[in-house]
């Protein structure tokens, strides 16, 4: 059985959006479960839930504290509970781009508002003010600039005819409690979504030089030089040939290279069946512990393995600089 994603929460409030992640979490089918809720505020009404929930609590004032060190506390208090993403239900904080970066593509937060319309506050108001139609929530990533994230999914929200801010906001946030665990539960299970996992290592291979995708055998692969002489240096496979994975196959220097692999991680690293005999090592990308660095490493390492002798000139007269 997959382990859960484990998940904390920061709120400064009463913690609506936390009850609702909460909730859903107690769902077997889950795939994370909550092991922290943290608030800059010890009276936040969402602690006394989440105690009567079992669920870890912290909480330490920011008054008196420049944002960076009680940034630090927060992210220690994270960091001891074990948890492996931050979600923001209700914190009412402007983040420090340290404590940001430090959770990067790890962190979410909701908005009501249809981003990137209404960033910061009043979002209701400006949505009727506006005329508009449909107002609604947004799940997006945190980065340091405010509200400005990647958006990963969106509920709309039909605006009445006579609505105020308090009623809208009434019927946004029934949306935002469906919205939230559903989001957060598909993102933190997108390394096992074959389409995901393509899309990364499809952006890793075409940002080298002079590269290009081409079908082969029903399967992306990944070639330098031109669309007439370019070679393959990389292929993405998704039960390709019979096999169960999802992977990535590059070229390896010979059998030696090969066999060394698969002795040094067999979990990692398997023999292709249709092209394990020129060479080629696949490495799994569906076991749910992706270095993407690594990928990225063995990527430019094949790329070198055929590219033209132009480019690799080119690409070693620049490391020396």
């Amino acid at each position: 059985m997959t382990p859960k994603a484990k998940i904390a929460i920061l709120i400064s409030g009463r913690g609506s959006n936390m009850a609702a992640l909460i909730y859903a979490a107690k769902a077997e089918s889950c795939p994370y479960e909550v092991v922290l809720v943290a608030s800059n505020a010890a009276s936040a009404r969402g602690l006394e839930l989440a105690e009567a929930e079992d669920i870890a609590t912290f909480s330490h004032p920011h008054k008196g504290l420049s944002r960076e060190d009680h940034d630090e506390i927060m992210h220690q208090a994270v960091i001891n509970s074990g948890a492996e993403y931050i979600v923001l239900a209700g914190y009412m904080r402007i983040l420090s781009d340290a404590f940001v970066s430090k959770w990067q593509d790890r962190m979410l937060n909701i908005h009501p508002s249809l981003l990137p319309k209404y960033k910061g506050l009043d979002t209701y108001a400006r949505a009727i003010e506006a005329g508009d139609k449909v107002a609604g929530c947004s799940v997006h990533l945190v980065t340091p600039e405010l509200d400005d994230g990647p958006v990963l999914a969106q509920t709309e929200v039909a605006i009445l005819p006579g609505d105020n801010a308090d009623r809208l906001a009434s019927r946004v946030l029934i949306a935002e409690h469906q919205l939230y665990p559903n989001t957060l539960a598909k993102y933190v299970t997108r390394e096992a979504d074959p389409d995901w996992i393509l899309e990364q290592v499809r952006r890793r291979a075409l940002a080298l030089t002079e590269t290009h995708e081409r079908m082969s055998f029903g399967s992306p692969g990944w070639r330098v030089g031109s669309e007439k002489t370019g070679k393959y240096f990389a292929y993405f496979t998704q039960k390709l040939h019979g096999e169960a994975s999802v992977g990535l196959l590059v070229k390896t220097t010979g059998f030696d290279e090969q066999s060394a692999l698969l002795e040094a991680d067999p979990e990692l690293y398997y023999l292709p069946k249709f092209y394990g005999k020129g060479g080629w090592i696949a490495i799994r990308l569906d076991i749910g512990r992706t270095d993407w660095d690594h990928v990225g490493d063995w990527l430019a390492k094949s790329w070198r393995m055929v590219a033209p002798k132009r480019l690799t000139k080119i690409i070693d007269i620049a490391d020396q600089f």
